[in-house]
């Protein structure tokens, strides 16, 4: 096995954690990037990884991710990252989240985890039963917690609409064509606060009957997944898996703004002078996509209730603008000032 400190996206990470119970057949791998601010917080994915070593790839690059989403939303919480990795058939049992749980639990609360792909606020329910260092829990109507995914949609949907005006001038979405990849929780939640606005809707997602059905429901077009990325479009909104920005789609677009909620759309560090080279409006997806860590974050810390972070949700667009001012007067990538920025407060700028 190769070390994790080997691995290209080993950033001083202060944790890798490996954990197997062969009881439940749970294997996972828990990242800690840093704890400068607080205790680790990020979602944990299940997912099956056609490589096992990609597992950990994803939790180090999702670790850093989180601790400069973190850092940017203004929360008093470090970044880490949890990955269960599914067998094929995506086999999830009460065993192994029990499992989870207490692999959570071994680390004292330097990690606190929460929903993120294939897991739910009820599988966060049975993880609850082995740890208290978890967050996305069902609660009350008008408190803080429970699925991040709208609140994602809904800070998404604001940074959308910050990229329209400084990328078009336009006061509002009415007759803007937004392409956006991937209709789950946060697209599809995008798609509708667009569609409510008047925008132009073309949707797409691996599961095409999902997209075709939301497509019907707003008066929107749906097209095959892999069409999306070329799709010609005034904004394209990546909301399904990352690493979706490379050398080679980024020749590709057609659009003058990427704005949406996928982590990670990156490829590589060179993707971002690539997009910033094109002309392309790039909204850094950790700042734009930071609505759901601010809902359960504010869960787990007990600091405020469904208002508060609506109103904390609500400063997104002006952090994005802060971005692209400052790459504006320096011809410095929105990528790059805003992993600068973020450098800074974890205290390692």
């Amino acid at each position: 096995m190769t070390a994790p400190w080997t691995y290209p996206d080993f950033d001083d990470h202060e944790g890798v954690h490996l954990f197997r119970d062969a009881a439940s057949g749970l294997t996972a791998v828990i990242a800690l990037h840093s704890t400068h601010l607080g205790p680790g917080a990020g979602g944990t994915r299940f997912w099956h990884y056609a490589d096992p070593a990609d597992a950990i790839t994803d939790a180090l690059r999702l670790s850093r991710g989180m601790s400069f989403k973190n850092a940017m939303a203004g929360l008093p919480m470090g970044g880490g990252k949890g990955v269960i990795l599914a067998d094929p058939l995506r086999t999830k049992t009460p065993e192994m989240l029990a499992a989870f749980g207490r692999a959570v639990d071994s680390l004292g609360g330097r990690y606190v985890t929460a929903e993120d792909v294939g897991m739910s606020d009820a599988d966060m329910v049975a993880i609850a039963r082995t740890t208290r260092h978890v967050s996305g829990l069902p609660v009350a109507a008008g408190s803080a917690g429970g699925d991040p995914g709208p609140t994602t949609a809904k800070g998404v949907y604001l940074g959308v609409r910050a990229a329209i005006g400084r990328g078009l001038g336009k006061t509002d979405p009415k007759g803007v064509h937004v392409a956006i990849q991937g209709v789950g929780s946060v697209g599809g939640g995008l798609a509708r606060l667009l569609a409510a606005d008047g925008a132009r809707l073309t949707l797409s997602d691996v599961d095409g009957g999902r997209a075709k059905a939301l497509a019907d429901e707003l008066g929107a077009v749906a097209v095959p997944a892999h069409e999306i990325m070329t799709i010609e479009a005034d904004v394209l909104s990546p909301c399904a898996l990352g690493a979706i920005l490379d050398e080679r789609s980024i020749a590709g677009l057609r659009t003058g703004i990427v704005a949406g909620g996928a982590n990670n759309q990156l490829a590589t560090p060179a993707d971002a002078d690539r997009i910033h080279d094109r002309g392309i409006l790039y909204a850094p997806d950790y700042v734009i996509n930071a609505g759901g860590i601010i809902n359960v974050a504010l869960e787990y810390l007990g600091q405020g209730d469904r208002a508060e972070v609506e109103a904390r949700v609500a400063k997104i667009p002006e952090r994005l603008e802060s971005i692209w001012s400052e790459s504006a007067q320096s011809g410095v990538p929105a990528a790059v000032v805003a992993d600068r920025m973020a450098m800074r407060l974890i205290g390692r700028g």
